[in-house]
């Protein structure tokens, strides 16, 4: 039991978060007993527990950056990465714009060693969480650095993004409508977000449940052009209907 939490512990201490499921793996046995030896270990102030897995004290993840939208729904977020990492093959090349929701998936990919991939970004945190992991090559999208989250945009970074082809994108957005489609605030992050559309074959929506119903000024594309959204548990059962009515593919994370 001591040499399996000391493993555990090893593991946080290199990868800064662990998930259970890798673990179990890893360590050769059961989710179960994974999860009692986290519990146990935060008890005993060795390591925080976070929804999968655990993550070191003083990693300083939720202040880690001054955007106060990335410690909004946090949970939430969390399992909605899972869920997207999941749909991530190795060796894929995917797409990570600049939402809150992606930079969870960033911290994902750094997590979980298993699957080497290619990552473009236009989202500076989102580089600076995956700069240096020996299972990604990064790729960084220049261009003028704005918004609250700190991203590349304006027609150098949709120029060069229109210049890669990739195998999977998965962006955030302001708010989505059943009438109106995937919504935003913001013309710059906007005029991203349609540029990776055309680039990806499977574009992803990472949206916790707040998103569903949100007001709005612009519309990024229809819902029929995107291959799934990803949300969390806590959706009202009201959208799931109308998610199934109108045959939008909507994925329940947790």
């Amino acid at each position: 039991m001591e040499k399996r939490r000391r493993a555990i512990l090893e593991e946080v201490e290199e990868y800064g978060k662990v998930r259970v499921a890798e673990l179990s793996k890893k360590l050769n046995c059961s989710e179960v007993t994974i999860r009692s030896d986290i519990k146990v270990m935060a008890r005993q102030g060795l390591v925080q527990r976070i929804h999968g897995g655990a993550v070191k004290l003083d990693s300083g993840e939720y202040y880690k950056y001054s955007a106060e939208s990335l410690y909004r729904n946090v949970e939430q977020k969390r399992a909605i990465a899972v869920c997207a990492y999941e749909c991530i093959e190795p060796h894929d090349t995917i797409i990570i714009d600049d939402a809150s929701g992606s930079f969870y998936l960033a911290e994902e990919i750094k997590s979980n060693p298993g699957k080497r991939i290619a990552v473009v970004t236009n989202s500076l945190l989102v580089g600076n969480e995956l700069a240096g992991v020996k299972h990604v090559e990064l790729y960084m999208v220049g261009g003028p650095v704005g918004g609250h989250l700190a991203a590349t945009m304006g027609d150098e970074t949709v120029d060069t993004i229109s210049g890669f082809r990739v195998d999977k994108a998965f962006i955030g957005v302001h708010s989505i409508n059943f009438d109106a489609g995937l919504t935003s605030i913001a013309t710059p992050q906007m005029q991203v977000k349609k540029a990776i559309l055309k680039v990806a074959s499977k574009v992803y929506v990472l949206a916790d449940s707040s998103k569903f119903g949100a007001g709005y000024l612009s519309v990024i594309c229809p819902l029929n052009e995107v291959y799934r959204i990803i949300t969390d548990n806590q959706v009202k059962q009201e959208i799931l209907q109308r998610a199934e009515k109108d045959g939008v593919p909507l994925v329940v994370a947790g």
